[in-house]
């Protein structure tokens, strides 16, 4: 089977390399499973994939879940489970097989369970042409008290950031792509030197979190994830637009 990784760049390829996270706020299960349906319709040619968060996978069905994978696929976008999927092994694997069940095509996990736990994550994921892509820096405000810590190295006593940490873990474990918040632009760019190309960079927070697109991706991100900045603009279509062609000029 053809890799994620091979997947999202076919579907992106002289078409966008934008992502929708289709992050829709607390309505009714009926509705959410309609108005996801919609955006697919509606923004599916400006875009490669469709992010679906935790607060959206919750209150679907598998049946729901899995017709609005089918959608998507039929518009030739990839599909991404964001759950920071976290976790013992046995936990993450049983996770891992429902959502391809439904349909997905990779899974958003945190680094923080562990080298040996990511590394089966990844290789299982890749047994069937699934992938991984894994948190290194978020976007939202608060991200860099978390990610911005040092740890010490209990084999040659060095001081790290966990970002650096979670960045090596994630090269190591050979995952399919890492995620660099649009809000910290110089980490994108030292990542980018870093990885050179073994896996691609998924930048969120364009937009209302203060991300700058342009910046983002001339520091080195491949994709970038974008919400609330499209799905609350008075002219979705326009806003989409934009940013696809943006995408591609870069």
């Amino acid at each position: 089977m053809i890799s994620f990784r091979r997947r999202i760049e076919k579907a992106s390829l002289g078409k966008s390399r934008i992502i929708l996270a289709n992050d829709l706020g607390d309505i009714s299960v009926d509705k959410l499973e309609k108005k996801t349906i919609a955006n697919i319709n509606r923004l599916g040619k400006h875009i490669c994939a469709i992010k679906l968060n935790f607060h959206v996978i919750l209150p679907l069905s598998e049946k729901s879940l899995t017709k609005i994978n089918q959608l998507a696929h039929s518009k030739g976008l990839q599909i991404i489970a964001d759950i920071k999927l976290n976790d013992i092994g046995n936990t993450n694997m049983i996770t891992m097989q429902r959502l391809w069940r439904c349909g997905f095509d990779a899974v958003i996990a945190n680094p923080i369970m562990g080298l040996e736990n990511l590394k089966e994550l990844v290789k299982a994921a890749h047994s069937d042409g699934h992938g991984v892509i894994t948190l290194v820096h978020m976007s939202h405000p608060g991200a860099k008290l978390g990610y911005g810590l040092g740890v010490k190295s209990s084999r040659t006593g060095k001081m790290k950031k966990i970002h650096d940490l979670f960045l090596k873990w994630s090269c190591i474990s050979n995952v399919d792509g890492i995620v660099v918040g649009a809000t910290v632009p110089d980490i994108i760019s030292r990542t980018a030197k870093s990885v050179r190309g073994r896996c691609e960079i998924y930048s969120p927070g364009i937009g209302t979190q203060g991300g700058d697109a342009r910046k983002t991706l001339q520091a080195g991100s491949s994709y970038l994830i974008v919400g609330r900045t499209i799905l609350n603009s008075k002219n979705q279509i326009s806003e989409v637009k934009r940013l696809q062609q943006l995408s591609l000029e870069s």
